[in-house]
């Protein structure tokens, strides 16, 4: 495989177009020959995500201080993109390492983020979410799962995470948890090498196999607080949860733009019948390029923000984004299938991949209907008089 000459973590010229063509590199020589393995045989493919660390992949929400780029959650979705045309199993890891260092580079704890985020931004350490089940708790879908018990020096955690991803041995993720006998919640990044911390591997999935997913299990895990992100979290939430959607659209656009390749490449022997279908390439290019506006323009107003996000306008709109997202993905994944016809299913067609990781889009939390949900709940806008 050849050797990047340039990693981007030390390229002081830096552009959009640079991260993205760095990324794009290890995706062609890297993920590509990989994609069926990472999906039919489970593989999870560690060597890759530390080369798309090495690329600049997980880098660009975090400042140079703790060994970024700067160049920002627009650059950030790009990534994950462009890793998501190919492999949205991959995509989605890349996004699992995103919003570690997300949640690291929001917390006031900078001595947890000095020790953590650096090896993390450049995949020399992998790393979780672990957020899947505050964020439905917080949206009143489901209970806490883990309960956190003052001690001496920190807090003891109990409960059981069904599914985190991008997990193995070492590897960090972040989780929230109810503090006992209050009404607050903390936020903390954990590891399984915490005594007390066990991690099963108990499903199988349609898609997204190799992802490195287990459950969770913590029986008085000791979490010191040099490891807690905020304690109470309330205003931190607030803080993480509109770039932890809006990242999740980088899935989607990388998905929807490699389901319009297949169409066109299925029009070259069946544009004679396939013209009859509802949902043309040329649409749905058309669609991608307002979605991609909208993120990157959202992107950009998050990057703006310092700390918690109160503008209910900007929430609103990145949670329409995500939704966008989600049901584009489903409409260009089934349209591909369509297009391609008997050839899309057979098992392991790219065609057929596709259709599974779009449903995998719209069901990853926040789910489409938790999305809906979410959005209803917002208030609604003042009227202009």
């Amino acid at each position: 495989m050849q050797t990047l000459q340039t990693a981007p973590l030390k390229n002081t010229l830096l552009t959009h177009e640079s991260a993205v063509a760095a990324v794009r590199l290890v995706v062609q020589e890297a993920l590509t020959p990989k994609v069926q393995d990472i999906d039919l045989k489970g593989e999870y493919p560690a060597d890759i995500l530390t080369q798309l660390g090495e690329a600049g992949a997980f880098a660009h929400a975090v400042s140079p201080d703790f060994g970024g780029t700067g160049l920002g959650l627009r650059a950030t979705i790009q990534a994950i993109e462009e890793v998501s045309k190919v492999c949205v199993s991959t995509g989605f890891m890349t996004w699992c390492q995103v919003a570690c260092t997300w949640y690291l580079q929001k917390t006031h704890n900078t001595a947890l983020a000095s020790t953590l985020l650096p090896d993390i931004v450049t995949g020399q350490k992998l790393a979780g979410t672990g957020l899947s089940n505050p964020m439905k708790h917080f949206a009143d879908i489901e209970k806490i799962a883990l309960t956190a018990v003052p001690v001496e020096g920190g807090f003891e955690i109990s409960g059981m995470l069904p599914w985190v991803s991008n997990l193995g041995p070492g590897h960090e993720f972040g989780v929230a948890a109810k503090i006992a006998d209050s009404d607050e919640y903390l936020m903390a990044v954990v590891s399984d090498a915490l005594e007390g911390l066990t991690l099963r591997c108990n499903a199988h999935f349609i898609a997204l196999e190799g992802t490195g997913t287990y459950s969770c299990v913590f029986r008085q895990v000791f979490v010191p607080h040099d490891r807690v992100l905020a304690a109470p979290c309330e205003t931190y939430v607030r803080c993480i949860r509109p770039g932890f959607i809006l990242t999740q659209v980088g899935m989607g656009l990388g998905l929807v733009d490699n389901c319009i390749e297949l169409i066109r490449r299925s029009n070259q022997r069946l544009g004679h019948v396939n013209q009859f279908l509802d949902d043309q390439a040329d649409d749905l290019a058309l669609d991608l390029q307002m979605a991609r506006e909208r993120t990157y323009a959202l992107a950009d107003r998050l990057d703006a923000c310092t700390g918690a996000v109160e503008d209910i306008a900007l929430i609103r709109e990145v949670i329409q984004a995500r939704i966008a997202g989600s049901e584009l993905s489903l409409r260009t994944a089934q349209s591909a299938m369509l297009h391609a016809g008997a050839r899309a299913y057979v098992h392991g067609s790219a065609p057929e991949r596709k259709l599974r990781e779009a449903y995998f889009v719209a069901i990853v939390t926040p789910a489409l209907k938790q999305l809906k949900k979410m959005l209803h709940a917002l208030p609604e806008p003042a009227l202009v008089a």
